[in-house]
Protein backbone atom coordinates (compact mmCIF):
# COMPACT_ATOMS: atom_id res chain seq x y z
CA UNK A 1 0.00 0.00 0.00
CA UNK A 2 1.44 3.36 -1.05
CA UNK A 3 0.65 5.18 2.20
CA UNK A 4 2.51 2.53 4.22
CA UNK A 5 5.50 2.66 1.89
CA UNK A 6 5.57 6.45 2.18
CA UNK A 7 5.46 6.32 5.99
CA UNK A 8 8.43 3.94 6.05
CA UNK A 9 10.32 6.08 3.53
CA UNK A 10 9.77 9.26 5.55
CA UNK A 11 10.80 7.53 8.78
CA UNK A 12 14.01 6.20 7.25
CA UNK A 13 15.14 9.18 5.17
CA UNK A 14 13.38 12.24 6.57
CA UNK A 15 12.84 11.67 10.32
CA UNK A 16 13.49 15.38 10.90
CA UNK A 17 10.15 16.22 9.22
CA UNK A 18 8.26 15.15 12.32
CA UNK A 19 6.40 18.15 13.79
CA UNK A 20 7.55 20.38 10.93
CA UNK A 21 5.26 22.59 8.82
CA UNK A 22 5.40 21.52 5.18
CA UNK A 23 4.33 23.43 2.08
CA UNK A 24 3.19 21.20 -0.80
CA UNK A 25 3.76 22.48 -4.33
CA UNK A 26 0.61 21.35 -6.15
CA UNK A 27 0.08 21.97 -9.86
CA UNK A 28 -3.14 20.00 -10.29
CA UNK A 29 -1.42 17.18 -12.17
CA UNK A 30 -1.69 13.60 -11.02
CA UNK A 31 1.69 13.51 -9.25
CA UNK A 32 1.17 16.52 -7.00
CA UNK A 33 -2.49 15.75 -6.35
CA UNK A 34 -1.58 12.26 -5.18
CA UNK A 35 1.14 13.77 -2.96
CA UNK A 36 -1.42 16.14 -1.45
CA UNK A 37 -3.86 13.28 -0.84
CA UNK A 38 -1.18 11.13 0.80
CA UNK A 39 0.01 13.89 3.13
CA UNK A 40 -3.55 14.78 4.08
CA UNK A 41 -3.68 11.29 5.65
CA UNK A 42 -0.43 11.77 7.58
CA UNK A 43 0.03 13.78 10.80
CA UNK A 44 1.59 16.86 9.20
CA UNK A 45 0.70 20.53 9.50
CA UNK A 46 0.63 21.44 5.83
CA UNK A 47 -0.28 24.07 3.28
CA UNK A 48 -0.81 23.96 -0.47
CA UNK A 49 0.84 26.38 -2.91
CA UNK A 50 -0.26 26.71 -6.55
CA UNK A 51 1.28 28.80 -9.35
CA UNK A 52 -0.87 29.83 -12.30
CA UNK A 53 1.41 30.86 -15.18
CA UNK A 54 -1.47 31.39 -17.58
CA UNK A 55 0.37 29.49 -20.30
CA UNK A 56 -2.59 27.28 -21.23
CA UNK A 57 -5.31 29.90 -20.70
CA UNK A 58 -8.56 28.16 -19.68
CA UNK A 59 -6.69 24.96 -18.86
CA UNK A 60 -4.47 26.87 -16.40
CA UNK A 61 -7.52 28.42 -14.76
CA UNK A 62 -9.15 25.01 -14.46
CA UNK A 63 -5.98 23.68 -12.77
CA UNK A 64 -6.16 26.57 -10.30
CA UNK A 65 -9.83 25.90 -9.54
CA UNK A 66 -9.18 22.21 -8.91
CA UNK A 67 -6.30 22.80 -6.50
CA UNK A 68 -8.22 25.49 -4.61
CA UNK A 69 -11.32 23.33 -4.22
CA UNK A 70 -9.20 20.38 -3.05
CA UNK A 71 -7.39 22.53 -0.45
CA UNK A 72 -10.77 23.73 0.82
CA UNK A 73 -12.03 20.15 0.94
CA UNK A 74 -9.18 18.91 3.12
CA UNK A 75 -9.18 22.21 5.08
CA UNK A 76 -5.57 23.30 4.71
CA UNK A 77 -4.17 26.79 3.98
CA UNK A 78 -4.10 27.56 0.27
CA UNK A 79 -1.72 29.99 -1.41
CA UNK A 80 -2.07 31.17 -5.02
CA UNK A 81 0.29 33.21 -7.17
CA UNK A 82 -0.36 34.23 -10.77
CA UNK A 83 2.95 34.69 -12.56
CA UNK A 84 3.73 35.79 -16.11
CA UNK A 85 6.30 33.22 -17.15
CA UNK A 86 6.04 34.12 -20.84
CA UNK A 87 6.92 37.75 -20.20
CA UNK A 88 9.78 36.75 -17.89
CA UNK A 89 11.13 34.37 -20.53
CA UNK A 90 10.90 37.05 -23.24
CA UNK A 91 12.48 39.75 -21.09
CA UNK A 92 15.42 37.64 -19.99
CA UNK A 93 15.80 35.40 -23.05
CA UNK A 94 15.35 32.11 -21.23
CA UNK A 95 13.15 29.10 -21.92
CA UNK A 96 9.61 28.98 -20.60
CA UNK A 97 10.57 26.02 -18.41
CA UNK A 98 13.48 27.91 -16.84
CA UNK A 99 11.37 31.03 -16.35
CA UNK A 100 8.55 29.10 -14.66
CA UNK A 101 10.97 27.17 -12.47
CA UNK A 102 12.76 30.26 -11.22
CA UNK A 103 9.57 32.19 -10.61
CA UNK A 104 7.86 29.43 -8.67
CA UNK A 105 10.87 28.51 -6.53
CA UNK A 106 11.44 32.16 -5.67
CA UNK A 107 7.81 32.34 -4.58
CA UNK A 108 8.06 29.11 -2.57
CA UNK A 109 11.02 30.52 -0.66
CA UNK A 110 9.05 33.69 0.06
CA UNK A 111 6.20 31.59 1.49
CA UNK A 112 8.58 29.64 3.70
CA UNK A 113 9.78 32.88 5.24
CA UNK A 114 6.54 34.85 5.43
CA UNK A 115 4.17 32.00 6.36
CA UNK A 116 6.66 30.17 8.59
CA UNK A 117 6.80 26.81 6.83
CA UNK A 118 9.89 24.64 7.27
CA UNK A 119 10.12 22.74 3.98
CA UNK A 120 8.76 22.74 0.43
CA UNK A 121 7.64 19.34 -0.87
CA UNK A 122 7.53 18.64 -4.59
CA UNK A 123 6.04 15.60 -6.33
CA UNK A 124 9.01 14.46 -8.44
CA UNK A 125 8.92 10.67 -8.75
CA UNK A 126 11.07 7.80 -9.99
CA UNK A 127 10.29 8.34 -13.68
CA UNK A 128 11.24 12.03 -13.36
CA UNK A 129 14.55 11.01 -11.80
CA UNK A 130 15.25 8.57 -14.65
CA UNK A 131 14.54 11.27 -17.24
CA UNK A 132 16.88 13.67 -15.44
CA UNK A 133 19.59 11.02 -15.49
CA UNK A 134 19.12 10.51 -19.22
CA UNK A 135 19.24 14.27 -19.87
CA UNK A 136 22.45 14.65 -17.85
CA UNK A 137 23.98 11.55 -19.42
CA UNK A 138 23.23 12.74 -22.95
CA UNK A 139 24.84 16.13 -22.26
CA UNK A 140 27.85 14.81 -20.37
CA UNK A 141 28.11 14.93 -16.58
CA UNK A 142 30.17 13.94 -13.57
CA UNK A 143 29.17 11.26 -11.06
CA UNK A 144 26.76 13.60 -9.24
CA UNK A 145 24.69 13.96 -12.41
CA UNK A 146 24.22 10.21 -12.71
CA UNK A 147 22.13 9.77 -9.57
CA UNK A 148 19.05 11.46 -11.03
CA UNK A 149 17.11 13.92 -8.87
CA UNK A 150 18.45 14.27 -5.31
CA UNK A 151 15.91 13.48 -2.56
CA UNK A 152 16.70 16.79 -0.87
CA UNK A 153 18.14 20.11 -1.95
CA UNK A 154 18.30 22.49 1.01
CA UNK A 155 14.75 23.05 2.21
CA UNK A 156 13.20 21.39 -0.87
CA UNK A 157 12.28 17.72 -0.36
CA UNK A 158 11.02 15.17 -2.91
CA UNK A 159 9.22 12.49 -0.89
CA UNK A 160 7.79 10.57 -3.88
CA UNK A 161 11.10 9.63 -5.53
CA UNK A 162 10.77 5.93 -4.58
CA UNK A 163 7.42 5.70 -6.44
CA UNK A 164 6.93 5.09 -10.14
CA UNK A 165 4.41 6.84 -12.34
CA UNK A 166 2.52 3.55 -12.50
CA UNK A 167 2.20 3.36 -8.70
CA UNK A 168 0.97 6.96 -8.60
CA UNK A 169 -1.66 6.32 -11.29
CA UNK A 170 -2.86 3.20 -9.48
CA UNK A 171 -3.20 5.10 -6.20
CA UNK A 172 -5.16 7.89 -7.92
CA UNK A 173 -7.61 5.39 -9.42
CA UNK A 174 -8.19 3.43 -6.22
CA UNK A 175 -8.58 6.54 -4.05
CA UNK A 176 -10.52 8.63 -6.61
CA UNK A 177 -7.97 11.42 -6.48
CA UNK A 178 -9.02 14.28 -8.80
CA UNK A 179 -6.37 15.57 -11.18
CA UNK A 180 -5.90 17.29 -14.51
CA UNK A 181 -3.69 16.37 -17.46
CA UNK A 182 -1.32 19.02 -18.81
CA UNK A 183 -1.84 18.94 -22.59
CA UNK A 184 1.77 20.01 -23.16
CA UNK A 185 2.91 16.63 -21.78
CA UNK A 186 1.83 15.03 -25.05
CA UNK A 187 4.21 17.13 -27.15
CA UNK A 188 7.73 15.96 -28.06
CA UNK A 189 8.82 19.57 -28.44
CA UNK A 190 10.73 19.32 -25.16
CA UNK A 191 13.67 16.98 -24.56
CA UNK A 192 12.17 15.51 -21.39
CA UNK A 193 8.97 14.54 -23.22
CA UNK A 194 10.94 13.09 -26.12
CA UNK A 195 12.88 10.87 -23.72
CA UNK A 196 9.67 9.92 -21.92
CA UNK A 197 7.80 8.96 -25.08
CA UNK A 198 10.55 7.58 -27.32
CA UNK A 199 13.55 6.40 -25.29
CA UNK A 200 12.19 5.11 -21.97
CA UNK A 201 9.67 2.73 -23.64
CA UNK A 202 12.52 1.14 -25.61
CA UNK A 203 14.56 0.68 -22.44
CA UNK A 204 11.55 -0.94 -20.75
CA UNK A 205 11.08 -3.19 -23.76
CA UNK A 206 14.69 -4.35 -23.43
CA UNK A 207 14.32 -4.80 -19.67
CA UNK A 208 10.78 -4.76 -18.21
CA UNK A 209 12.32 -4.08 -14.78
CA UNK A 210 14.43 -1.20 -16.08
CA UNK A 211 12.85 1.39 -13.75
CA UNK A 212 13.56 -0.71 -10.66
CA UNK A 213 17.06 -1.43 -11.92
CA UNK A 214 17.67 2.30 -12.32
CA UNK A 215 16.36 2.96 -8.81
CA UNK A 216 18.72 0.38 -7.29
CA UNK A 217 21.67 1.59 -9.35
CA UNK A 218 20.97 5.23 -8.48
CA UNK A 219 20.80 4.47 -4.77
CA UNK A 220 23.95 2.34 -5.03
CA UNK A 221 25.81 5.15 -6.79
CA UNK A 222 24.57 7.71 -4.25
CA UNK A 223 25.93 5.52 -1.45
CA UNK A 224 29.23 5.16 -3.30
CA UNK A 225 29.54 8.93 -3.68
CA UNK A 226 28.82 9.36 0.01
CA UNK A 227 31.44 6.73 0.79
CA UNK A 228 33.94 8.52 -1.45
CA UNK A 229 33.34 11.75 0.46
CA UNK A 230 33.87 9.93 3.75
CA UNK A 231 37.04 8.27 2.46
CA UNK A 232 38.41 11.60 1.23
CA UNK A 233 37.91 13.13 4.68
CA UNK A 234 39.60 10.18 6.42
CA UNK A 235 42.57 10.19 4.04
CA UNK A 236 42.83 13.98 4.30
CA UNK A 237 43.39 13.74 8.05
CA UNK A 238 46.17 11.20 7.45
CA UNK A 239 47.90 12.92 4.53
CA UNK A 240 47.38 16.65 5.14
CA UNK A 241 48.59 18.73 8.06
CA UNK A 242 48.92 22.43 8.84
CA UNK A 243 46.65 25.38 9.54
CA UNK A 244 44.71 28.07 7.68
CA UNK A 245 47.93 29.78 6.61
CA UNK A 246 49.53 26.71 5.03
CA UNK A 247 48.68 23.06 4.43
CA UNK A 248 51.28 20.35 3.86
CA UNK A 249 50.39 17.34 1.68
CA UNK A 250 52.71 14.48 2.59
CA UNK A 251 53.76 12.88 -0.71
CA UNK A 252 55.04 9.70 0.91
CA UNK A 253 51.60 9.06 2.38
CA UNK A 254 49.80 10.28 -0.74
CA UNK A 255 51.65 8.21 -3.33
CA UNK A 256 50.93 4.86 -1.66
CA UNK A 257 47.26 5.47 -2.50
CA UNK A 258 46.25 3.79 -5.78
CA UNK A 259 43.87 6.67 -6.62
CA UNK A 260 45.90 9.59 -5.31
CA UNK A 261 44.96 11.75 -8.31
CA UNK A 262 41.28 11.46 -7.40
CA UNK A 263 42.00 12.54 -3.83
CA UNK A 264 43.99 15.57 -5.01
CA UNK A 265 41.16 16.61 -7.30
CA UNK A 266 38.57 16.12 -4.55
CA UNK A 267 40.53 18.37 -2.15
CA UNK A 268 41.75 21.01 -4.58
CA UNK A 269 38.79 21.56 -6.91
CA UNK A 270 36.82 23.62 -4.32
CA UNK A 271 39.86 25.94 -4.13
CA UNK A 272 39.62 26.81 -7.81
CA UNK A 273 42.34 24.55 -9.21
CA UNK A 274 41.67 23.27 -12.73
CA UNK A 275 45.10 22.48 -14.28
CA UNK A 276 45.04 18.84 -13.24
CA UNK A 277 47.82 17.56 -15.51
CA UNK A 278 50.13 20.28 -14.16
CA UNK A 279 49.21 19.29 -10.60
CA UNK A 280 49.85 15.59 -11.27
CA UNK A 281 53.24 16.46 -12.81
CA UNK A 282 54.03 18.62 -9.77
CA UNK A 283 54.06 15.50 -7.62
CA UNK A 284 57.27 14.34 -9.33
CA UNK A 285 58.69 17.77 -10.20
CA UNK A 286 61.74 19.43 -8.66
CA UNK A 287 61.34 21.60 -5.59
CA UNK A 288 60.13 25.11 -6.21
CA UNK A 289 57.72 24.35 -9.04
CA UNK A 290 54.27 25.88 -8.53
CA UNK A 291 50.71 25.66 -9.80
CA UNK A 292 48.22 28.47 -9.15
CA UNK A 293 44.50 28.79 -8.82
CA UNK A 294 42.88 32.21 -8.57
CA UNK A 295 43.50 32.39 -4.84
CA UNK A 296 45.92 29.61 -3.92
CA UNK A 297 49.27 28.22 -4.92
CA UNK A 298 50.53 24.65 -4.72
CA UNK A 299 54.31 24.39 -4.33
CA UNK A 300 56.55 21.33 -4.60
CA UNK A 301 58.86 21.27 -1.56
CA UNK A 302 61.00 18.16 -1.35
CA UNK A 303 58.74 15.46 0.15
CA UNK A 304 55.52 17.42 0.23
CA UNK A 305 53.21 19.81 -1.58
CA UNK A 306 52.62 23.10 0.18
CA UNK A 307 49.19 24.66 -0.23
CA UNK A 308 48.74 28.29 0.77
CA UNK A 309 46.72 31.38 -0.07
CA UNK A 310 48.49 33.78 -2.41
CA UNK A 311 49.58 36.75 -0.31
CA UNK A 312 48.65 40.14 -1.71
CA UNK A 313 52.24 41.20 -1.28
CA UNK A 314 53.38 38.42 -3.58
CA UNK A 315 50.77 38.80 -6.28
CA UNK A 316 48.70 41.85 -7.10
CA UNK A 317 46.55 40.24 -9.78
CA UNK A 318 44.55 37.03 -9.94
CA UNK A 319 43.02 35.34 -12.96
CA UNK A 320 39.51 33.91 -13.03
CA UNK A 321 38.85 31.35 -15.74
CA UNK A 322 35.43 30.93 -17.34
CA UNK A 323 33.25 28.49 -15.43
CA UNK A 324 34.81 29.14 -12.00
CA UNK A 325 31.98 29.43 -9.50
CA UNK A 326 33.90 30.84 -6.57
CA UNK A 327 37.23 32.42 -5.68
CA UNK A 328 38.37 32.77 -2.09
CA UNK A 329 41.41 35.00 -2.43
CA UNK A 330 42.13 37.91 -2.32
CA UNK A 331 38.36 38.37 -1.92
CA UNK A 332 35.56 35.85 -1.71
CA UNK A 333 33.54 36.21 -4.90
CA UNK A 334 30.88 33.89 -6.28
CA UNK A 335 29.84 33.68 -9.93
CA UNK A 336 26.44 32.33 -10.91
CA UNK A 337 24.37 32.39 -14.10
CA UNK A 338 20.85 33.64 -13.39
CA UNK A 339 17.71 34.35 -15.35
CA UNK A 340 17.07 37.81 -13.97
CA UNK A 341 18.74 40.57 -11.99
CA UNK A 342 17.14 40.80 -8.57
CA UNK A 343 18.85 42.36 -5.58
CA UNK A 344 21.62 44.41 -7.21
CA UNK A 345 23.71 46.32 -4.66
CA UNK A 346 27.26 47.41 -3.97
CA UNK A 347 28.10 43.79 -3.17
CA UNK A 348 25.99 42.06 -5.84
CA UNK A 349 26.23 43.03 -9.51
CA UNK A 350 24.73 41.59 -12.70
CA UNK A 351 26.67 41.72 -15.96
CA UNK A 352 26.21 40.61 -19.55
CA UNK A 353 28.48 37.57 -19.70
CA UNK A 354 28.79 37.77 -23.48
CA UNK A 355 30.56 41.13 -23.13
CA UNK A 356 33.30 39.67 -20.96
CA UNK A 357 36.62 38.36 -22.20
CA UNK A 358 38.04 35.55 -20.08
CA UNK A 359 40.07 35.09 -18.06
CA UNK A 360 38.87 37.93 -15.86
CA UNK A 361 41.34 39.54 -13.49
CA UNK A 362 41.17 40.80 -9.94
CA UNK A 363 43.92 43.36 -9.40
CA UNK A 364 44.93 46.38 -7.42
CA UNK A 365 44.03 49.74 -8.97
CA UNK A 366 46.73 51.67 -10.77
CA UNK A 367 47.21 55.33 -11.59
CA UNK A 368 45.53 56.07 -14.90
CA UNK A 369 42.76 53.46 -14.49
CA UNK A 370 39.42 54.71 -15.80
CA UNK A 371 35.89 53.35 -15.74
CA UNK A 372 32.35 54.37 -16.64
CA UNK A 373 30.24 54.42 -13.45
CA UNK A 374 26.94 52.65 -13.95
CA UNK A 375 24.20 55.12 -14.80
CA UNK A 376 26.69 57.39 -16.54
CA UNK A 377 26.78 55.77 -19.99
CA UNK A 378 29.54 57.19 -22.16
CA UNK A 379 31.09 59.21 -19.35
CA UNK A 380 34.40 57.92 -18.10
CA UNK A 381 36.08 58.79 -14.85
CA UNK A 382 39.46 58.15 -13.33
CA UNK A 383 39.33 55.58 -10.57
CA UNK A 384 41.50 57.91 -8.49
CA UNK A 385 38.93 60.71 -8.98
CA UNK A 386 36.15 58.33 -7.90
CA UNK A 387 38.11 57.57 -4.73
CA UNK A 388 38.52 61.27 -4.06
CA UNK A 389 34.84 62.02 -4.67
CA UNK A 390 33.81 59.16 -2.39
CA UNK A 391 36.29 60.36 0.29
CA UNK A 392 38.29 57.12 0.42
CA UNK A 393 40.92 57.07 3.14
CA UNK A 394 44.48 56.11 2.25
CA UNK A 395 43.90 52.64 3.72
CA UNK A 396 40.66 52.19 1.77
CA UNK A 397 42.48 53.06 -1.46
CA UNK A 398 45.23 50.56 -0.64
CA UNK A 399 42.64 47.88 -0.01
CA UNK A 400 40.60 48.56 -3.15
CA UNK A 401 40.40 45.83 -5.79
CA UNK A 402 39.21 45.99 -9.39
CA UNK A 403 37.54 43.25 -11.40
CA UNK A 404 38.68 43.64 -15.00
CA UNK A 405 38.34 42.13 -18.44
CA UNK A 406 41.41 42.97 -20.47
CA UNK A 407 42.14 46.65 -19.80
CA UNK A 408 38.51 47.50 -18.95
CA UNK A 409 37.19 47.76 -15.41
CA UNK A 410 34.03 45.75 -14.73
CA UNK A 411 33.66 46.62 -11.07
CA UNK A 412 35.38 48.53 -8.30
CA UNK A 413 34.64 45.58 -6.10
CA UNK A 414 32.12 46.29 -3.40
CA UNK A 415 31.66 49.88 -4.60
CA UNK A 416 30.58 50.67 -8.17
CA UNK A 417 29.90 48.71 -11.35
CA UNK A 418 30.96 49.81 -14.82
CA UNK A 419 28.12 50.83 -17.14
CA UNK A 420 29.57 49.08 -20.21
CA UNK A 421 28.82 45.60 -18.88
CA UNK A 422 25.35 46.17 -17.45
CA UNK A 423 22.40 43.92 -18.28
CA UNK A 424 20.09 45.25 -20.99
CA UNK A 425 16.93 43.88 -22.67
CA UNK A 426 19.25 42.39 -25.32
CA UNK A 427 21.29 40.43 -22.78
CA UNK A 428 21.11 36.67 -23.33
CA UNK A 429 23.39 35.45 -20.53
CA UNK A 430 23.26 37.16 -17.13
CA UNK A 431 26.14 36.56 -14.74
CA UNK A 432 25.65 37.42 -11.07
CA UNK A 433 28.85 38.31 -9.21
CA UNK A 434 28.61 38.51 -5.44
CA UNK A 435 31.09 39.71 -2.84
CA UNK A 436 31.06 38.04 0.56
CA UNK A 437 31.96 40.86 2.97
CA UNK A 438 32.56 38.43 5.82
CA UNK A 439 35.73 37.13 4.23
Amino acid sequence: MMITKLRLHLTEYFPFLTHKRVLLAVSGGIDSMVMADLFSKLPFEMGIAHCNFGLRFQESDADEALVQSYAEKIKVPYFLERLDAQRFADDYKVSIQMAARQLRYNWFQELLETKHFDYVLTAHHLNDSLETFLINFSRGTGPDGLVGIPPQNGNVIRPLLPFSRGEIEKYARINSVPWREDSSNASDKYLRNKLRHQIVPVLKEINPSFLNSFQHTSEYLRQKLSMADDAARIVYRKVVSGDAEQKKINLKELLVLPNYKSYLQHWLQPLGFTAWNDIYELVNAQSGKQVFSSGFRLIKDRECLLLAPIPASDQLSFLIEKGIREVKFPLKLSFCKVADKIGASNTVIFVDEDLLGFPLMIRKWEEGDRFQPIGMAGQSKKVSKYFKDEKFSAIEKEQAWLLCTGTKVIWIIGRRQDDRFKVTPNTKNILQIKLDNET
